[in-house]
């Protein structure tokens, strides 16, 4: 099968860490190797962001990487790329009319979206879209900050609309995608994945143990949203633990982060501060030793549409503790590979931190089981083999409706 991936801002070959780069970049990137070793041919359509970029790229035997020409060859946020989507999807169905006409279109992010049917219309295919956060969400959570395009969700009822089908990515999306008024029967759930080999118990763990009994991890960028206050905030209810907070930029460059400062301070208020450490970026290949280094994995953000921190923590065999929302309800099996809590509640948090730390059979067998389930639903070869009967799904419903339409 010919597979296109359109994703506009998230470059299966960008370096994590900056300011749109993350779990959106792993997944599309994982994602296309994982059909690759199915078989299948991929390419990746995203936005060309440097005038040195060359069209194409290989990124692996199977996989393309092709840099659009839209809009200025620059890194822009992704917040300011709209304008320049009907010129994306021209291009694509200019490609997409010769050698290159795909047997199906998979779109990451609304405004791919938006890009995919610019280019459907010109050149029908059947199209696939995965959304990844979804505005309403976005909005509810962070009011007068969002910082999408007016008529973003607009924009993404017309891409749930139009497209031959939707691949969520947790239930709970599902829920919201229904609220939009979106038919269900027009969903379907396949969740991101985690490299099983890379994220494993086994190997090193660094960095070695520090001065407190116990170690918290959270990880991730540093954004509000993200929730690092709350642990922060549970650390005065844990004075056995100390916290690693990695994520943002480079160590050296960590004080000069607004969202790291923001909390040292409230770590200086609340008299933690020489349990806190800032780690900064990560290279991806060294977070497993990272998250072996610690007792529990924390992830207590506000909202998340999946995060990928909960299934890499469960590779490793760590138990995650975390808030009851977004993917975080799907990825982690409250009581058996985890704790959920409700969100910004500190003292909800360190209750169950606590019943963790005070017994390590109970921490074992939730590692241990969060490690079988994340082989078990959660590897690559998994989600691959999901998404792929996705696209056999309107592959041949695209061929049915033609073949109705030809003996009409």
């Amino acid at each position: 099968m010919r597979i296109a991936m359109v994703s506009e801002h998230a470059s299966p070959l960008a370096a994590l860490g900056g300011e749109d780069a993350g779990g959106q970049n792993v997944h599309v990137a994982a994602l296309a190797a994982a059909l690759a070793r199915r078989g299948h041919d991929v390419a990746v359509y995203t936005r060309r962001d440097d005038p040195d970029l060359p069209e194409q790229v290989e990124m692996l035997p199977g996989v393309r990487v092709v840099h659009v020409p839209a809009g200025p060859a620059q890194v822009l946020p992704k917040d300011h790329l709209l304008p320049y989507m009907p010129e994306f999807g021209r291009w694509l169905a200019q490609r997409w009319a010769g050698a290159d006409r795909p047997d199906v279109v998979h779109s990451h992010f609304w405004m791919s979206g938006l890009a995919a049917l610019e280019a459907a219309e010109q050149v029908p295919v059947p199209l696939v879209h995965t959304f990844h956060a979804l505005g309403t969400v976005k909005r509810r959570h962070q009011g007068a900050k969002d910082t999408s395009p007016a008529g973003r969700v607009a924009a993404e009822t017309r891409v749930a609309t139009e497209a031959d089908l939707v691949v969520a990515t947790c239930s709970d999306e599902v829920t919201e995608l229904e609220a939009m008024g979106i038919d269900r029967s027009r969903v379907r759930v396949v969740p991101c994945g985690v490299d099983v080999q890379l994220f494993s118990p086994d190997g090193e763990a660094h960095p070695p143990p520090g001065d407190q009994p116990f170690r918290l991890l959270s990880i991730g960028r540093l954004v509000e949203r993200k929730g690092v206050e709350t642990v922060v905030a549970a650390l005065p209810l844990l004075p056995d633990v100390e916290l690693l907070v990695a994520g943002g930029p480079d160590q050296s460059h960590i004080r000069t982060d607004p969202e790291a400062r923001r909390l040292h301070a409230l770590a200086e208020e609340l008299g933690v501060e020489n349990r806190v450490r800032f780690v900064g970026s990560v290279p991806r290949t060294g977070v497993p030793a990272l998250i072996r280094s610690a007792d529990i994995v924390v992830a207590t953000p506000w909202y998340e549409p999946f995060g990928i921190v909960p299934l890499e923590a469960a590779a490793c065999g760590r138990p995650l503790v975390g808030s009851a929302v977004g993917g975080l309800l799907d990825s982690v099996e409250d009581g058996r590979t985890g704790s959920l809590v409700p969100p910004r509640e500190p003292d909800a948090l360190a209750a169950a931190i606590t019943r963790l730390l005070v017994d390590p059979e109970v921490r074992a067998r939730y590692g241990e089981a969060a490690r079988a389930r994340a082989e078990d639903r959660f590897s690559w070869e998994r989600v691959a083999a999901a998404t792929e009967a996705a696209y056999a799904e309107v592959s041949v419903a695209r061929t049915t409706t033609s073949r109705k339409a030809a003996t009409a």
